[in-house]
């Protein structure tokens, strides 16, 4: 039963660990209004007013993106406005392709009473790489500009945080698995030089 034990604590010390290394996270927008959320755009002279981005793709469907778009097909762009006085204010809308600049979307400055712009953009026209969102007011005093940086089709190539996260998994399954072994191991050797 003692040697039980001891078997135990290797294991529970590479669950915990693994447990500590792999936190889980929130993918959570529309929070407390002083919340950092990177989807988030705050507009205006004193950025007091908020548009809230958000790109659907349409493979994934109703799962939402903003840093990372990662697949180069058409995306509806969607722009939301969290207040009330922003949609008295005319405001145009602009995505370009870094680091050239080319304008890939464009939506003149119009006052948007309902509060929500939408666009479609097909990235496959425009390829892999990094794109800025410009948010601009427009009124009799000039111009007040806002940006947004996303990149779109960069982690196809790469490994996802998903298969990361499983990939950490799986090798921390596997030290378990030797720790074990090599304890079972260690253990029938003692028994066998105990015995002679």
């Amino acid at each position: 039963m003692n040697n039980d034990l001891q078997l135990l604590r290797p294991a529970k010390i590479l669950w915990i660990s693994l447990l500590l290394c792999c936190s889980l996270t929130a993918f959570a927008h529309r929070g407390e209004i002083n919340e950092a959320d990177p989807c988030r755009i705050m507009v205006g002279d004193i950025k007091t007013e908020r548009i809230h981005f958000s790109a659907y793709t349409r493979s994934t469907g109703i799962k939402s993106y903003c840093e990372i778009i990662p697949t180069l097909e058409p995306t509806n762009l969607v722009f939301d406005y969290e207040g009330q006085k922003i949609r008295k204010l005319s405001i145009e809308f602009e995505v370009t392709k870094l680091p050239e600049g080319t304008r890939i979307f464009y939506q003149e400055p119009r006052k948007i009473s309902t509060g929500t712009v939408n666009g479609l953009v097909d990235f496959s026209k425009y390829g892999a790489g990094n794109y800025q969102v410009h948010v601009t007011i427009v009124d009799k005093d000039g111009k007040i500009d806002t940006h947004i940086p996303f990149a779109v089709g960069i982690e196809d190539n790469a490994i996802g945080k998903s298969t990361k996260t499983l990939i950490i998994i799986a090798v921390a399954l596997l030290l378990i698995v030797l720790v074990i072994v090599l304890a079972k191991f260690k253990d029938r050797r003692t028994k066998t030089e105990n015995a002679e």
